[in-house]
């Protein structure tokens, strides 16, 4: 069909339609996404309320949102009741630790995998995807009597020690950002005279800043939100994390409900804020792993 014989106004007629078409497309996706967050958003913004709330409307029914009278003396109260800074620093320190030692070990066993190839590379690698089948419940006895036989029980040291072994899951991760970056850029790097470390220091490594922010952000909050390892290793409460802490303020037949909800929501704020800082980086780093130029 010739379009040139369509009447002019039946051309701005379905012109004008596919417009409002597109129009209340938007606008439909948009409410669903709107609806959608603030289903996803509920359980945090009840948390945020119930943390101001006073005691005896905390489990009232029928339950309201808002509290009647604002309590914020819960905040406080929770560095009265429990030893809270101390488990702060705790916790920062742990995660901290384990950051480094995950993505230092990571990145360099990857970049192996990636750009070193050996006998055997492709069965060695697929052994250590293999790790990732082996739930940590196998392995949970036998790793405890070797840390207490070398008596590091109650010590931040098996809290921390294994992220220097690097994680299967992330050795993958940043792999597959690796084999991402041209080679040409590695061969340069040889006819200039720069050797492995340096090829990996100064070209391999700034070039994967995306999946390297990926990989702390998410070992980050793997070790702040922990909670069976201090669990099964720590016994002094001057060690305790932030996770194994607040614990203490759900007893055996009273809970603290406005201080524990206060506690809960100054643990998820950091999380909440370093998610926000890296968010560029980690959404840039999970798209583009995976995928080959």
């Amino acid at each position: 069909m010739d379009i040139s014989k369509v009447p002019e106004n039946t051309r701005k007629k379905k012109s004008r339609s596919i417009k409002q078409g597109r129009k209340w497309s938007k606008i439909i996706s948009y409410l669903l996404l709107i609806i959608l967050s603030v289903v996803f958003l509920f359980p945090f913004l009840w948390l945020v309320f119930t943390a101001v709330k006073p005691e005896r409307e905390v489990l009232t029914f029928p339950p309201r949102m808002f509290p009647s009278v604002w309590k914020w003396s819960n905040y406080p109260e929770v560095f009265k009741l429990i030893d809270f800074g101390q488990y702060y620093l705790n916790s920062i320190f742990v995660s901290l630790i384990g950051v480094f030692g995950t993505v230092l070990s990571s990145t360099l066993v990857a970049f192996g995998f990636a750009r070193l190839k050996g006998a055997g590379h492709g069965i060695w690698f697929a052994l250590l995807l293999a790790t990732m089948m082996l739930p940590s419940q196998v392995t949970m006895i036998p790793v405890y009597l070797i840390y207490s036989k070398l008596k590091l029980v109650n010590t931040f040291v098996p809290l921390t020690l294994g992220a220097f072994f690097g994680s299967a899951y992330y050795i993958f991760l940043q792999r597959q950002f690796f084999l991402t970056i041209p080679k040409s850029l590695e061969e340069s790097a040889r006819l200039d005279g720069a050797n492995t470390f340096q090829i990996f220091a100064k070209i391999m490594l700034p070039l994967s800043v995306p999946s390297v922010i990926t990989v702390a952000l998410l070992t980050f909050m793997g070790f702040w939100n922990d909670f069976m390892n201090p669990l099964i290793y720590l016994n002094d409460q001057s060690k305790y994390t932030l996770a194994l802490g607040i614990m203490q303020l759900q007893g055996s037949h009273v809970v603290a409900w406005g201080p524990l909800m206060a506690a809960s929501v100054m643990v998820i704020v950091p999380v909440i804020i370093t998610f926000f800082v890296g968010q560029k980086y980690f959404i840039q780093g999970i798209a583009t792993t995976g995928s080959k130029e």
